[in-house]
């Protein structure tokens, strides 16, 4: 990265770098190549697709599919090892395409770099310098390269000499209008921020206008443009939806390894069965796992995308973010090009008296006119057009004589146009401060003047000087000289111009319950002024590099660094982070974030990183991928509460039933049948419709809630499996008792899909039947109609006496309406 050294003079940092204005000799710089590497972006080690496809296999949830799949292998249930196997092969080949891209975009860094250099070489310590190209890779620090319209910035480089020199610096920045550059010497304690020092270009930019020469300061990973990336840090961590899936997941793995040996166990000790009952073992492992919950996300999660890209044109490129974005409740986000456009608008023309004076504005318009005319600029200042739009037709009812463009250095532009009676008129526009050096004023007068130019500055608006001045005509060109004794006009605010839509879109994003964040590298006063504009209560701003205010609703002068130290420590506090970003500079706060957003205009370094991408840089789109996410998100949810609430309280039943009965409560056979009609039924989540309350807040899959939630219904869940089987063994005598194993497996059979069908209809949460009710009510007519058919007489199981759907109705009412009071506190908790 740049050093502090950057911040000295010319001469300071050539002596530091042991070099001069030539450049260095031939000998001198391979030694320094060979000491210091090429100037070019590390890249990491290719993993080969086999290990890749392996590393995948230590993501938990992979791992338990992994072990379910072996185990169903081992005690030859085929058809459950075949489909399990392949979802592992699935899930473990979308992860390494995930990092074979991740790959791909770091390799594109080298495609940002020009690939050759203009650099002054000398062969020998006496020899004359001269000018050549270079690979970019062989430059090292104390290389003098020049620079002119249409290059790449080869390296960090401190210029040593500018002529009218703007870059390009929107593929770190993301901001698309050039800045101005000088050769500035200052204080070695000087400098306003990272890419914004007017004497350093920074790797990866480009030059818009103008010519420099300038000396490398720094190469390879230790330019600002590798920095930015997090190349040092490399991966993005653990997203909200990987760390829920992790945390069931486990949950899961615990709850799988204890039950075989605790039914083994119990079985040995209280019923002498030892081995035998390994198989129904294994069975109720298996079916205490949610064996489609990689189909019904993946299923969600892409419906949920698909509906995006065609509908609001968002891609979301790495599925899981879409869950993510269900879950943000903190977006953080740049001032320019999010909220505001990346052009100012005049917003009022003042007077020396500080009342509205349209004159003012006429004025700078002409002198905007006519410098864009006559000094030959390949664009008009961002300032410029703000005034000739603002202006109208303005200018052309003069003759333009001459012009003084803009330079960095005056920090002022003037313009001369052809006066009455053989004098010409000079109008002179900048910065406030300069325009009044040249004006002709008394010392109490200028001090107002300049009050008056700061208190416009502090309410976050853009000041421009205007001053005008007759002279004779005469025919020597108009030169920086003639700038003195002028008459002060008054002065010409802008305000960046507010993005269309943004206000409603922040509304929009608050009615959500998310917060915005807004990370700028802008003046303090200028960012509380456009969030003003917008409606958003900002609050007192803060300024990157105070203590963290994770508080703080904007915060200004921000740095890549601190942006990314911003999103990771709302992480840290529990918050699921966004980011919207589009230079290279944001990259590593779309790492450090939950999801990283990024507009289709963005560099293609931060497009690739991002796992959202926008077809437009609109926050109104953000509003639907939040809503959409949370769609995808209520579906997993309701289907995670279900089927693990579902699936404990009937692993708790049978096995409380297994040591009770003299025989397995279910034969493993059956087992398996029952979790394959549960498991198909369970599909419709996918395409269910949740209610809007689901809609209102952010949704996240929390593993201490969700034990909490399927502890408590899978234990009534369970009660209510044994008291069925309670009342029905009472109830019912001779030869309809539940004492024949065939009629208890088929009684157990039926009371337990037609339970889960209950627990889907009333648990998932939403007002309507949807698909959701009728996938239940098909799993209650299996549950009823299986055992007495033919596929039930495969299974071992029979027909069900007469009296029993009669009593099973009265019980499964009962509880029908346990479940709906134990849900209503659950939810008012």
């Amino acid at each position: 990265m740049a050093s502090e050294g950057e911040a000295a003079t010319s001469l300071q940092v050539l002596r530091r770098l042991d070099t001069g204005p030539h450049g260095l000799t031939e000998a001198e710089a391979a030694a320094r190549l060979a000491d210091l590497g090429e100037n070019s972006p590390p890249l990491p080690h290719t993993a080969s697709w086999p290990l890749r496809c392996a590393r995948a296999l230590r993501d938990p949830f992979t791992a338990v599919l992994l072990t379910l799949g072996l185990v169903s292998a081992l005690v030859a249930s085929w058809g459950t090892a075949v489909v399990i196997l392949a979802l592992v092969a699935v899930s473990c080949g979308l992860r390494a395409a995930g990092e074979h891209r991740a790959d791909r975009s770091l390799a594109a860094l080298r495609e940002l770099v020009a690939g050759t250099a203009t650099v002054l070489r000398r062969a020998g310590a006496d020899a004359e310098p001269r000018a050549r190209e270079v690979p970019v890779a062989d430059l090292v620090p104390g290389d003098v390269v020049r620079l002119g319209p249409g290059d790449l910035v080869p390296a960090d480089v401190r210029l040593l000499r500018a002529r009218g020199l703007t870059v390009h610096q929107a593929v770190l920045t993301g901001e698309s209008v050039p800045v101005a550059k000088a050769a500035a010497d200052v204080p070695a304690a000087a400098g306003p921020g990272p890419f914004q020092e007017p004497y350093l270009c920074f790797q990866g930019s480009g030059v818009a206008s103008g010519s420099a020469t300038a000396v490398v300061v720094e190469t390879g990973e230790r330019t600002r443009f590798a920095a930015a990336q997090g190349l040092a840090g490399g991966r993005r961590e653990a997203s909200a939806f990987d760390r829920s899936v992790h945390g069931i997941s486990w949950v899961l793995i615990r709850f799988m390894l204890l039950t075989p040996p605790l039914v083994l166990m119990a079985n040995a000790a209280l019923r002498g069965r030892g081995l035998e009952t390994l198989p129904f073992a294994v069975a109720v492992a298996v079916g205490l796992t949610p064996e489609m919950l990689p189909v019904i996300v993946t299923t969600c999660l892409a419906r949920g995308a698909a509906l995006l890209a065609r509908a609001h044109r968002v891609v979301v490129r790495r599925l899981p973010a879409l869950h993510d974005l269900g879950a943000v409740d903190v977006l953080c986000l740049d001032k320019t090009g999010t909220l505001t456009q990346d052009r100012p608008v005049v917003e009022r023309a003042l007077g020396p008296d500080g009342a509205d004076d349209p004159e003012v504005l006429r004025w700078a318009a002409v002198a905007a006119w006519w410098t864009l005319q006559l000094a030959e600029l390949p664009a008009p200042d961002a300032l410029d057009e703000a005034l000739l739009t603002a202006a109208g037709p303005v200018g052309e009812e003069y003759d333009g004589i001459g012009a003084v463009p803009f330079d960095p250095g005056r920090r002022i532009a003037t313009a001369a146009v052809a006066g009455p009676l053989g004098t010409r008129v000079l109008v002179t526009k900048g910065a406030a401060e300069d325009v009044l050096d040249r004006c002709d004023l008394d010392p109490v007068e200028r001090e107002r003047l300049l009050a008056l130019a700061a208190r416009e500055a502090g309410a976050g608006l853009r000041v421009l000087g205007v001053a005008t001045a007759r002279r004779p005509a005469r025919a020597r060109p108009c030169t920086a000289a003639d700038e003195r004794g002028l008459t002060f006009r008054g002065l010409v605010t802008f305000r960046d111009g507010l993005a269309p839509g943004a206000a409603e879109a922040l509304r929009g994003l608050a009615g959500l319950g998310v917060s915005v964040r807004v990370l700028t590298g802008d003046h303090p006063s200028t960012a509380a002024r456009a969030c003003r504009d917008l409606g958003l209560a900002a609050g007192p701003v803060a300024v990157a590099g105070d203590p963290l205010d994770l508080d703080a609703v904007v915060v200004a002068r921000c740095t890549p660094e601190d942006k990314a130290r911003i999103v990771a420590g709302l992480r840290a506090a529990g918050h699921t982070v966004g980011f919207l970003g589009d230079g290279v500079n944001d990259v590593p706060a779309l790492l450090a974030a939950d999801v990283g957003i990024a507009p289709r205009t963005a560099v293609d370094l931060a497009r690739e990183t991002a796992d959202v991408v926008l077809a437009e840089k609109d926050l109104g789109a953000i509003g639907h991928a939040v809503t959409a996410g949370r769609h995808s998100s209520a579906n997993i949810a309701s289907y995670l509460r279900v089927t693990l609430s579902s699936n404990l309280g009937n692993v708790i039943a049978m096995l409380a039933a297994g040591l009770l009965l003299p025989f397995l409560p279910m034969l493993p056979v059956q087992v398996l049948a029952q979790n394959l009609c549960f498991d198909a039924a369970q599909l419709a989540f996918a395409y269910d419709r949740p209610g809007p309350a689901a809609l209102r807040r952010p949704t996240a899959l929390r593993p201490r809630a969700f034990l909490r939630f399927i502890t408590g219904f899978g234990v009534l869940n369970a009660v209510a499996d044994l008291a069925t089987f309670g009342v029905l063994a009472l109830a019912l005598r001779g030869p309809d008792a539940l004492d024949d194993e065939a009629v208890f497996h088929s009684a157990w059979f039926t009371e337990n899909l037609l339970t889960q069908a209950l627990v889907m209809f009333l648990l998932r949460g939403g007002t309507r039947p949807g698909p959701v009710g009728r996938a239940a009510a098909v799993l209650a007519a299996v549950g009823l109609l299986l055992p007495p058919g033919p596929l039930g007489a495969a299974l071992g199981m029979t027909g069900l006496p007469p009296a029993y759907p009669v009593l099973l109705a009265a019980v499964l009412g009962l509880y029908a309406l346990a479940l709906r009071a134990v849900r209503a506190r659950h939810d008012r908790s």
